[in-house]
């Protein structure tokens, strides 16, 4: 059974559909990538399943529980957390205030969770731990895309959301939240991207989809798209 299977789902602005019968399914364990150009409906779908836009059709079921109605908030105690796209870092909180805001829905049973939980966001994200005590809107992009990253691992998720974590970031620093995404995955935590940079996203993903205008139009393994000339043209620039 897989931990998440979304089925038809539609979801619209108005009139407007922004997605239309997306299906997709992620496995324990996998890392899965949602590619496509702006406008897509990459961004549409994980506001879906975070819950903050509610479907016209389809369902959404986690875990093997229908959760296609069910408040965010409870998403995320059920384990379904996002990094949102730009960041959402709290520019007047410090590093470990924004941290501390990932786990409020999902409270821990005891400070030595809590305190194994925080050291390990500091040994994916050491940079964090040299910071603790900095404002978060004092940071460098990077920097807070690692901030907003250990948040929602503060929320201990089986589900980690990523909504286009490497935009606006330098080349260097996005090859460093990609290596720690894969290492977050490795460890046991289950992904799903929402990227642009098809060459990082597809490179390190067991699974992937592509979307164009509302709709899936391929899928399959993420090496697989990733050496598809179809694929190269459309998304790396090669012809």
């Amino acid at each position: 059974m897989p931990l998440l299977e979304i089925s038809g789902m539609t979801v619209a602005y108005g009139r407007i559909e922004a997605i239309r019968d997306v299906s997709i399914t992620v496995e324990t364990g996998e890392l899965v990538t949602l590619i496509g150009a702006n406008g897509a409906g990459k961004t549409t779908t994980m506001r879906a399943l975070s819950g903050v836009r509610p479907l016209s059709r389809g369902t959404i079921v986690f875990d093997g529980k229908d959760i296609t109605r069910m408040k965010p908030h409870l998403r995320v105690a059920a384990g379904i957390v996002q990094a949102p796209e730009g960041r959402g870092v709290f520019a007047g909180m410090t590093v470990m205030e924004n941290l501390e805001m990932g786990c409020f829905a999902r409270p821990f049973d005891s400070k030595a969770e809590h305190d194994e939980t925080v050291e390990r966001v500091f040994t994916f994200f050491p940079r964090l731990a040299e910071r603790r005590t900095q404002l978060g809107g004092t940071m460098s992009g990077g920097e807070q895309q690692m901030l907003a990253i250990g948040r929602a691992l503060m929320a201990r998720p089986r589900l980690l959301l990523l909504d286009e974590p490497s935009m606006g970031l330098a080349p260097m620093v996005i090859q460093q939240i990609f290596r720690i995404v894969s290492e977050i995955n490795a460890q046991g935590t289950t992904v799903l991207l929402v990227e642009q940079n098809a060459q990082q996203a597809l490179s390190r993903s067991h699974r992937a989809y592509v979307l164009e205008t509302g709709e899936v139009v391929r899928s399959g393994g993420g090496r697989e798209l990733l050496a598809d000339s179809s694929i190269k043209e459309a998304y790396l620039g090669v012809a």
